[in-house]
């Protein structure tokens, strides 16, 4: 979890350094801060730190992966150059939704388990499925989004870093899927598996997307 922190929070950090601050730069950091945010979050759920106790740790860390599936939309936009503006709203506000039910509802957050592998959290039994819906659905849209305007795009920066942040997102989603179904008890670490996975999105999204992005023609 650590390893996977230091990892997340650099690649923010070389986004950030090596193509300033721009509209898909920042959003770009967010994600990877997100992600990052997240396994500390993990880590300190199984070992406590800084005087927060681990139901809070618990919190903050699906907080933080709460923004990840509009801030991966809006970035996906923002590449195209395509301009959704009640779409994007409507995946901030799903989001911030959810996060004020597990920041703030008394039954939000239930309890977390640490495992060898991976945390189990216990969210609101009613939430369970509107959020399975709120974050494959969203992650799905974005995949379909980027292959769409990837095959519409004329300019062949745009349509690499398109096609291989679809690439990145399927890169953790079918993993964890895989694991899912090869072992159905795993379902309930899921988002903890999911992004153990992610670290792969967050070196393709610095390595391969916003470089292909910013390359020249």
């Amino acid at each position: 979890m650590l390893a996977t922190f230091f990892i997340e929070i650099i690649c923010a950090i070389y986004v950030v350094a090596k193509y300033k601050l721009t509209a898909i730069t920042r959003i770009a950091a967010a994600l990877l801060i997100g992600l990052a945010v997240f396994q500390l979050a993990e880590y300190n759920v199984c070992e406590g730190a800084f005087g927060v106790d681990s139901l809070t740790w618990a919190r903050i860390g699906y907080v933080a992966i709460t923004a990840l599936p509009p801030l991966g939309l809006h970035l996906a936009l923002m590449i195209a150059g395509v301009r959704r503006p009640q779409l994007v709203v409507m995946g901030y506000l799903s989001g911030l939704a959810f996060a004020s039910v597990f920041l703030f509802a008394g039954h939000g957050m239930g309890a977390q388990q640490c495992l060898g592998n991976y945390v189990i959290f216990s969210i609101a039994s009613w939430a369970v499925i509107p959020y399975f819906i709120y974050y494959y659905g969203w992650l799905l849209v974005t995949v379909g989004l980027c292959i769409k305007f990837g095959m519409a795009a004329k300019r062949h920066n745009q349509k690499a870093a398109l096609y291989t942040l679809a690439a990145g997102y399927a890169a953790f989603i079918v993993p964890t899927t895989a694991v899912n179904i090869i072992d159905p008890s795993t379902t309930a670490g899921i988002p903890s598996i999911m992004c153990g996975f992610a670290v792969i999105l967050a070196v393709v999204l610095t390595g391969f997307v916003i470089p292909r992005y910013y390359r020249k023609k």
